[in-house]
């Protein structure tokens, strides 16, 4: 369900109707935000992605350029309560986002100028189902030295979604009962251990939270 097909007919959409109610954003909301972000992009610049999630290894949304990159002041954070996808409202898990402090390496993607608007709102449909990120503006530094402007998808601090403590020890457990349509809560965790390790990088967060999800497959849940 997680394809280009299913966003651009809304089928994507459709499929988390189950959701509570007021939760799930409507078409016209996301693109309100898409709208509403786009008005304060940087006069004259290309729109780079950030990608330091599952963006890394499955962006969907095409792009003409792909860079290691680094952003400063921000932190990788499972401190989203996930509902749907890899969790459920019965066995919610934990989504990742960027929250302040700190510095975050990952992926910049250069979305094409001629299919831009198409590629955003593939992006934003994706991204924007319960609007429990906040797209921001950033600088990012890429592994050739170059500094642009990129999109970031950030936590937002809505209370529905929003957990404070996202310690691994304290998340582990969650994310090893999640599943969902799109697969267990902690496939992504080791996908994207591996896709860092693709590029050459790795993040100590993650790791922390892969070793504690691999000893509770020693232990009993």
């Amino acid at each position: 369900m997680l394809n280009r097909d299913a966003i651009r007919s809304g089928a994507f959409l459709e499929s988390f109707n189950f959701l509570p109610p007021g939760m799930l954003w409507t078409q016209s909301q996301i693109d309100q935000s898409l709208a509403q972000t786009m008005a304060r992009r940087p006069t004259g610049e290309d729109v780079w992605i950030f990608a330091y999630g599952s963006l890394m290894w499955n962006p969907l949304s095409c792009y003409d350029r792909r860079e290691i990159a680094t952003l400063q002041g921000w932190h990788r954070s499972f401190c989203i309560r996930l509902l749907a996808g890899r969790g459920t409202p019965q066995r919610p898990g934990r989504m990742l986002a960027l929250e302040p402090g700190g510095c975050t390496q990952g992926v910049a993607l250069r979305l094409a100028t001629t299919t831009l608007d198409e590629e955003l709102r593939i992006l934003w449909t994706r991204e924007m189902l319960t609007g429990a990120y906040t797209p921001t503006w950033t600088t990012v530094t890429l592994a050739t030295g170059e500094t642009q402007h990129a999109l970031a998808f950030v936590a937002s601090n809505c209370e529905r979604q929003y957990e404070a403590d996202s310690h691994p020890a304290k998340i582990a457990r969650l994310i090893a009962h999640a599943q969902g349509p799109l697969g267990t809560n902690a496939e992504y965790v080791f996908r994207l251990r591996q896709a860092l390790a693709d590029c050459a990088l790795s993040d100590p967060y993650i790791e922390d939270v892969a070793h504690a999800l691999a000893g509770l497959e020693t232990k009993p849940l």
